[in-house]
């Protein structure tokens, strides 16, 4: 009897964690609020588009860190207000404020679904006028 309900309390979690939901979406959130470009980067995909306002490019995942890096610890990260979220055609996206100490940048990334994980595809950063 012992075995089972062993067996059943091991299969049944295995199903639970099989179907958790995944949370890359608010990951990202914290790291871009955090201005940390080092938790970010385990998000990047093998290629990543970046938009800021004096240069926009395709750049590799440690080329993506490294301007990300660069950009956080320029303009001073103080928060990021979240100020829409959904989904298009096969990604997530978010939208919001980076607000830092040179002002305030309209936010906007993609991520999407690649086998078990999801990637960050696309980070743009847009002056707030």
């Amino acid at each position: 009897m012992k075995s089972i309900l062993g067996l059943a309390v091991l299969s049944l979690s295995l199903v639970l964690v099989s179907f958790r939901p995944l949370y890359t979406l608010d990951e990202i959130t914290v790291a871009i609020r955090a201005g940390n470009a080092g938790q970010l980067s385990r998000f990047l995909d093998n290629r990543v588009d970046i938009s800021l306002p004096e240069k926009s490019d395709t750049y590799s995942k440690i080329q993506a860190e490294m301007i990300i890096r660069d950009f956080f610890s320029t303009n001073g990260v103080q928060n990021f207000l979240v100020k829409r979220r959904g989904t298009n055609g096969g990604s997530e996206f978010c939208m919001g404020v980076l607000q830092t100490r040179n002002g305030d940048y309209r936010t906007t990334f993609f991520i999407k679904q690649k086998g078990d994980k999801q990637y960050l595809q696309e980070l743009r950063f847009q002056n707030n006028q």
